[in-house]
């Protein structure tokens, strides 16, 4: 035993000689390293010495040999290795598929398991399929029954789908929680009854004819989907959408066109969704005296008021189309008049005559349009009374002084409206009277007597603003006057004075006739005057010109005879 050891410990020395690094790893555990270290401790240093000869020679001829046994046998190497690999690939598959098969045998037998318990079912399905055969015709009956409901509302044969629905509610309600296939065609149905009622409302919203609304109302009714006052609501909001849809198809471009339109299509389809709402829904009901329905979504709902609110909306929304075309501009407001008034004379056959809110619309349009076309004539009035010139200014028509009471009846009607020809002497006067002239022109072809007054008080305050400015003029020149401008300019104060204005006022009792303003007002011609009614106060007027001008006394409005307004003249400018 200690021989052994202390035959490793010289080993283990002699291993650390030949390898310092360590021993390799394929070298260790080997018996023919172990035999050699034991014949290298015989060998004597002579042969030591020659060892490592010796083992390169051996060495060379092991390796010449083992290249000539493989370029000898090169083919049997290298089908040995093909074969090796192959046989290794094939034991790596085998052993994956038993792997795979051991893995699947529990599921294999599951399976097994579950084949038998199905064949027991399918052998009781089977059975109760030979049952089912025998009833065919009658369950095909009943499973076609919403494809047949499908198509009858497709059809619109409305009946018919109504009765096939409350068939399949009274077989859902004996046969639905014992049968699965029944409720599910009771579900089926009943999603169709509810397509039914959307297209029935859908229906609403077209142009239909009173005896077709009675017919989709009629249905609603029988569906029993809406209690009384909520199926008025629905009623009237299906038929709110389709006027809607029908005045915004109107082209808004022109005002004329599309507020002409308005008035057609509303009034038209307005009537009959009124005519339409009063025989699906009698008068007893609407004022109240059938059996209340009950409140819809908690709110209590009268149908009068819902109809009576709708109808309101209906025409406040025309009022207010009316009111924005007539203030975009049209071109003839006493053509769209007419065509309200008998718009709102024709809704007094259905208790709904709304001419009253129609006049206020107009009023306030012309008085406007009146406002600013005079607000026009005074800024241009401004502008040729900067450029006018009393420089070598001739004036060609002497002033006449008409004395009334000698001309004849028929020459007073003649003469009443022509204007005074000393206005040719100065531009910016004749300009003037040619803006007053235009608006009085454009007035009186629509000239309500409501405006009147406010007619009067915007001719007034222009022909009081002209007097201002023609003082402002005469400050400003005067200095520079010489005494045939000076006469010119007193001449040109006296044709404001004396020519103008009372033209002015003639003007306006040509739009605004006296006697009748009296006969609608109830009042005499002296009260008319004294109220000063349509009269214009000339005084005030004057009153920045009276220390320029001669002494004279003005002619009275009330003296000039009073003529229709179709007689105004509109005299060329210049």
């Amino acid at each position: 035993m200690e021989f052994t050891d202390k035959m490793d410990m010289e080993n283990e020395r002699v291993l650390k000689l030949i390898f310092p690094d360590g021993v390799p790893d394929n070298l260790r555990g080997n018996p023919e390293l172990d035999n050699y270290l034991a014949k290298l401790g015989t060998c004597k240093v002579d042969q030591l010495k020659k060892e490592q000869t010796r083992l390169a020679d051996e060495t060379k001829r092991i390796l010449e040999q083992t290249q000539e046994l493989a370029i000898s046998n090169y083919k049997t190497f290298i089908t040995t290795a093909e074969n090796s690999r192959s046989i290794f690939h094939e034991f790596q598959k085998a052993e994956e598929q038993v792997d795979t098969l051991i893995g699947k045998l529990p599921t294999f037998s599951g399976k097994c398991d579950q084949f038998l318990k199905d064949s027991s079912e399918l052998t009781e399905q089977r059975r109760l399929n030979s049952t089912t055969l025998h009833k065919n015709a009658q369950l095909l009956e009943i499973l076609e029954l919403p494809q047949l409901m499908e198509r009858c509302i497709r059809e619109g044969r409305y009946e018919e789908a109504l009765e096939l629905a409350s068939y399949v509610q009274r077989l859902g309600q004996h046969q639905g929680h014992l049968i699965p296939v029944v409720n599910s065609i009771v579900r089926s149905v009943e999603a169709l009854w509810h397509t039914m009622l959307v297209q029935l409302v859908a229906q609403l919203r077209l142009d239909l004819q009173l005896p077709k609304c009675l017919q989709i109302v009629g249905y609603l009714r029988r569906m029993q989907a809406f209690g009384d006052n909520e199926l008025k609501l629905k009623f009237l909001q299906a038929r709110d959408a389709w006027l809607t849809s029908c005045l915004e198809a109107i082209p808004r471009k022109d005002a004329q066109q599309h507020l002409t339109k308005t008035i057609e299509i509303t009034r038209i389809n307005l009537f009959n969704i009124i005519t339409q709402y009063r025989a699906i829904f009698p008068e007893e009901e609407i004022v109240g005296k059938s059996t209340p329905s009950k409140p819809l979504q908690g709110v209590s709902c009268n149908g009068d008021r819902l109809f009576q609110a709708w109808l309101h909306n209906k025409i406040n929304g025309f009022l207010l189309t009316l009111e924005t075309d007539l203030e975009r501009g049209v071109n003839s407001i006493e053509t769209v008049l007419g065509q309200c008034m008998y718009f709102g004379l024709s809704f007094s056959r259905v208790g709904a005559d709304f001419r009253a809110l129609i006049a206020p619309i107009f009023v306030r349009v012309v008085r406007h349009k009146f406002e600013a076309s005079i607000a026009q004539v005074n800024e241009h009035f401004g502008q040729e009374l900067d450029k006018f010139t009393l420089i070598n200014k001739v004036t060609l028509h002497s002033r006449k002084q008409l004395d009334t009471a000698a001309l004849s009846s028929s020459e007073q009607k003649s003469e009443s409206y022509a204007p005074p020809e000393t206005l040719l002497d100065f531009y910016p006067l004749a300009a003037l009277c040619n803006g007053y002239l235009n608006a009085l022109n454009e007035l009186r072809l629509c000239a309500p007597f409501a405006v009147a007054t406010d007619v009067t008080s915007c001719l007034q305050q222009s022909l009081q603003l002209v007097a201002q400015r023609v003082l402002a003029f005469y400050r400003q020149e005067q200095q520079a006057f010489t005494g045939n401008e000076r006469e010119t300019f007193v001449k040109l104060c006296s044709c404001l004075a004396y020519d103008l204005v009372p033209y002015v006022q003639r003007c306006i009792h040509g739009v605004f006739p006296p006697q009748s303003i009296t006969v609608h007002l109830g009042i005499s011609l002296l009260q008319l005057e004294q109220q000063q009614l349509t009269f214009l106060q000339q005084q005030q007027i004057l009153e920045p010109l009276k220390h320029l001008l001669p002494s004279k006394v003005l002619i009275q409005p009330s003296a000039v005879p009073v003529v229709e307004p179709t007689n105004v003249p509109i005299p060329a400018e210049g």
